[in-house]
């Protein structure tokens, strides 16, 4: 329920000149200038840039003086509708994350700057000093009342604001992660009203199963760090996490008790407006964890694994590859063609040395030159040119990744 203002009688104004009415309303709008100019220098939470926030500043400026000045014009008015207009201002300022004393702090400056006009037109019209005093005492108490209206709606809007909050912080996470991407303009809005600071870059993790065997849900309760925007119910779950840097720090720590033994795959710290690409390769990790090509377990960083995650970024092709420079291997029978793929990969990987190989296998360098000289008959030239040998290399490390596979 809306609390109506007790304290204001309307006499002190009964007295006052419909002309210094009209004079008042006449200067509204330069009022308006100094007021808005005087609130965005003094409270820094109201300095901010941007059309669609300067356009709502101003608007809630115009209209708590055209109020002001209708209380002039006219005293008996229904403070009821008035306390109404106020009480839903300071709804407005709690739900976009602007703290109480800004809200407060800017009142004050409001009826400041609305008396010091109303004395100066009072002092132009050579308005009797009683009469002034009681204007004076009134638009304090004004002041006062609409400043405690203001405060209930605040007040009532916190109170419901949690659920509010994380609705925005989900459309926030949606708008991060989204195809396309936002403009900036876009996420600086929603980041401001979900009381998110904008961070230069960003981290996306993806997050498995959880330990038992069952899906993540949003009823989980991860005791995340503040600042992680989480989305729980999507699949799969995701985190943005801001300032990834820090993830090395206490945050990282806190990050790690969070998932309690969750296996997840943190994308490459990018560009908050590249989050996209972020998750996009986590997912893609998070998979490969699954299937075994990536560690299964723990947390798993992309940028340990970015060759694997090109590797993998385009299997059928990788496939068509491997069926292609690994054909000449099918010669051989099942045990033997695993050993020549085995020690061909060694070779190409150790720069073509025998004794390299050997130790790698752990067989005699004479075990090693009997398979290169049967992989000299099966390849052939193909093992002196290097985009072959290039090839090769590929192939094989995506059969070395992926055993199960009938090729890779």
């Amino acid at each position: 329920m809306i609390p109506i203002p007790q304290g204001i009688t309307s006499d002190p104004f009964t007295a006052v000149p419909e002309e210094m009415v009209k004079l008042l309303r006449d200067q509204l709008e330069e009022t308006a200038d100094e007021v808005e100019r005087e609130v965005r220098v003094g409270i820094p939470e109201y300095a901010r840039h941007g059309d669609n926030y300067v356009k709502n500043l101003r608007t809630g400026v115009v209209q708590a003086l055209t109020l002001f000045v209708d209380l002039v014009a006219d005293p008996l008015r229904d403070w009821e509708s008035v306390a109404a207009t106020y009480y839903e201002i300071g709804r407005g300022e709690a739900l976009e994350g602007r703290s109480l004393d800004a809200l407060q702090s800017a009142l004050r400056i409001g009826g400041r700057v609305a008396w010091r006009l109303l004395s100066q037109v009072a002092e132009e019209q050579k308005l009797d000093a009683t009469v002034l005093a009681g204007l004076a005492e009134a638009a304090m108490v004004a002041i006062h009342e609409v400043a405690e209206v203001a405060t209930a709606g605040y007040t009532e809007a916190q109170l419901r604001s949690t659920g509010e909050l994380q609705r925005r912080r989900k459309r926030l996470l949606d708008l991060l992660l989204g195809d396309p991407a936002a403009s900036a303009e876009a996420v600086q809005d929603l980041a401001h009203s979900a009381q998110w600071p904008v961070p230069q870059k960003v981290a996306v993790v993806a997050l498995a199963a959880t330990p038992d065997g069952g899906d993540a849900t949003a009823d989980d309760r991860l005791m995340v760090p503040t600042g992680v925007l989480v989305g729980m119910d999507s699949r799969p779950p995701r985190m943005v996490v801001p300032d990834p840097e820090e993830l090395s720090r206490p945050r990282g720590r806190s990050l790690a008790l969070a998932l309690r033994g969750r296996p997840a795959a943190v994308g490459p710290t990018v560009p908050l407006t590249e989050a996209a690409d972020s998750l996009r390769l986590a997912i893609r990790a998070l998979s490969l964890m699954g299937r075994g090509i990536l560690p299964g377990s723990g947390v798993v960083r992309c940028t340990d694994h970015l060759s694997t995650l090109l590797l993998y970024g385009d299997e059928a092709l990788l496939l068509r590859l491997s069926d292609q420079v690994l054909a000449p291997l099918d010669s051989a029978p099942g045990p033997q063609r695993d050993r020549l793929a085995e020690t061909l990969l060694a070779w190409l990987q150790s720069g073509s040395s025998v004794g390299e190989v050997a130790t790698l296998l752990h067989i005699h360098p004479q075990t090693v030159r009997y398979r290169l000289r049967q992989l000299d008959k099966l390849f052939g030239d193909r093992l002196r040119d290097p985009e072959a040998r290039f090839d090769l290399e590929l192939a094989l490390r995506g059969a070395s990744l992926c055993p199960q596979a009938d090729r890779l």
